[in-house]
This record gives structure tokens, sequence and C-alpha cells, in this order.
């Protein structure tokens, strides 16, 4: 590969699909892939003389699914037909994408067993509770869109919230104390004075989010993206692990 830095473009031609992304892109979060070790600088990548093209031998149908992920850790699995995640599941196997591997049997296996709560039934405890603070500790949410809601003051310790949507969500005063957060979008949310204590936000996505005087004590935040994070430095991180962190 020629020694550009990791922001240059990277054109890919997967199997006639034209792509183009950057090597952090697919270098950043899932940093053993098949993908991460092309493009790492350890090995030769041949491109098309003529077009400047990577070409991958593989259906490019879902690979936008894929860019998706490796750019901001959230692929709406839950929108797609079984045969549609069976398919992604495939090439993310080929690809070594083990966080999205994670994430789509995480939502075929709730497909088969029933979700505990939905979108729907989360508005309706907000608009049911007489101050508006939702209930919701030790609760399995996993892989829900909760994107743009007001949740102030919720408690969600304990929670399993794996692959939760909550990008531009108002988390103001949250507690979020030893919740599962792994590989959960958190891009743009409010999390102003929330409790992060203990938990566990690997790989997750807070890039852009307010963090203004959030406690992040002993919290897991490795391979998190805390780029453009405000007030990051007005959160309470001792004892957080931040290896590998995107900053």
């Amino acid at each position: 590969m020629d020694s550009d830095s990791n922001s240059s473009i990277v054109r890919l031609n997967i199997g006639g699909s034209m792509f183009c992304t950057t090597v952090d892109t697919l270098t950043n979060r899932e940093p053993h892939s098949m993908l991460a070790a092309m493009f790492s600088g350890r090995h030769t990548v041949h491109k098309d003389s003529d077009t400047g093209y990577v070409f991958v031998d593989r259906d490019g149908m879902h690979f936008r699914h894929i860019l998706n992920w490796l750019r901001d850790g959230v692929v709406p699995v839950s929108d797609l037909s079984d045969l549609e995640c069976s398919e992604l599941l495939r090439e993310a196997e080929y690809y070594q994408l083990l966080g999205l591997v994670d994430r789509i049997n995480e939502v075929l296996n709730k497909k088969k067993d029933g979700q505990e709560l939905t979108r729907t039934d989360i508005i309706k405890c907000i608009h049911s509770t007489k101050d508006g603070r939702v209930r919701l500790r030790g609760v399995n949410l996993s892989g829900l869109d909760l994107s743009k809601l007001a949740l102030w003051s919720a408690d969600f310790s304990y929670a399993c919230l794996k692959n939760v949507i909550f990008s531009a969500a108002s988390l103001e005063y949250c507690n979020f104390y030893r919740a599962d957060l792994r590989s959960a979008s958190l891009q743009s949310a409010n999390l102003t004075e929330a409790n992060l204590e203990g938990a566990n936000l690997e790989g997750a996505n807070l890039k852009g989010a307010n963090l203004k005087g959030a406690n992040l004590k002993g919290a897991n935040l490795q391979r998190a993206d805390l780029r453009f994070v405000n007030y990051l430095g007005m959160a309470v991180l001792d004892g957080a692990d931040l290896l590998g962190a995107i900053r």
C-alpha cells in the first residue's frame, strides 16, 4: 500500500459496485478485521492501474451497510428481512467484522425470542410517568432505536443496552450505572451530568456527544469513538479504560 496518511481516500470495487472511503474508516472500528489488515500498511494492495480501484471479489449489495457500520457503528439490522440479515451476516463473517457479526446475531435471536420492549413502549412510558422519569433498571433494550427521544433523568442502571441507538437523544442526568452500552450509538447525544460509572462503552459511538459533568469513573471506553466530544475535559474519567479509543 502507498505510504499515504490514514485519512487518505480508498477506492473499492466490490464485485462491480464502486465505493469510496478512507483508511481510517476501514481500520479504526474493527482493527482485527480483514479490511483493517488489507489497509494497515503491512501488505501490498493491488490497484487497477487505470482507475485506482482495489477489486474485492464479493457481492457489493450490502457493502454500504458494512461501511456505515465501520463509520458510525450503526446498521439498521432490525429493518432488514431475515434473508437480508443472513446475507449481511455472511459478508460480515467474510470480512471478519466480529462486532457486526455479534450485532446481526443478536437481532436474529431477538426475532426468534421476542423483544421485551419497543420504541413505542418507551414513548408510552415517558408519557405515563408523572415526573417524566423513565425507570428501566436492568431491562434488555438491545438494538432498540431510541434516537432523538427526551429521556432525561431515566434510570438505565444495569440495563442491557448493546447496540441501542441513542443518537441526538436528551440523556441529561440519566443513570447508566454499570449498564452494558457496548457498540451503542450516542452520537450527538446530550449526556450532561449523566452517571456512566462502571458502564461498558466498548466500541460505542460518542462522536459529538455532550459529556459536561458526566461521571465516567471506571467506565470501559475501549475502542469508543470520542471524536468531537464536547466538554470531555469536564467529565470524570478516574479509572476509565481508554485503550484504543478514537480521539
